[in-house]
């Protein structure tokens, strides 16, 4: 371990690990809540992810399978086996680019805006009710 690493974990107070702690056990709380949620609507957490960030992708109503991946943090062919999977079920399309042949866009099916206008509802729900316990935690460190 390097110097400047050793001492800067060394100068961590018990109370920031406190924050850090509960930081983290607010994220996967609602993590849980956004698994529960979509396996309640017949999908796995990652079809949720993917229809949200085809539906949320800035200025456009579809993205492509490079851009799901980076989204989603994932590497490309996992992306293309998800894309995959949510096609087979109805949730998404696959269209050629226009503009560069190589590329595939992913468009939402009519299932997959309906139960990921359902998800939304329920996330948005739930992010309020989150109001002033979901803190991001003082970083005076």
């Amino acid at each position: 371990m390097s110097t400047t690493r050793t001492s800067t974990a060394r100068a961590l107070a018990k109370a920031d690990f406190e924050q850090l702690s509960e930081f983290r056990y607010q994220m996967r709380c609602f993590e849980r809540f956004s698994e529960r949620a979509a396996l309640s609507e017949g999908i796995t957490p990652l079809q949720y992810l993917l229809l949200l960030h085809v539906k949320g992708y800035p200025g456009r109503e579809w993205a492509t399978i490079g851009e799901l991946a980076e989204r989603l943090q994932a590497q490309h062919h996992g992306t293309v086996a998800l894309v995959s999977r949510c096609e087979a079920i109805g949730l998404v399309k696959r269209k050629p680019s226009e503009a560069d042949r190589r590329q595939v866009q992913v468009h939402l099916l009519k299932t997959g805006e309906t139960i990921l206008a359902r998800l939304a509802a329920l996330h948005r729900a739930e992010l309020k009710s989150l109001r002033g316990r979901f803190n991001v935690p003082q970083l005076d460190f």
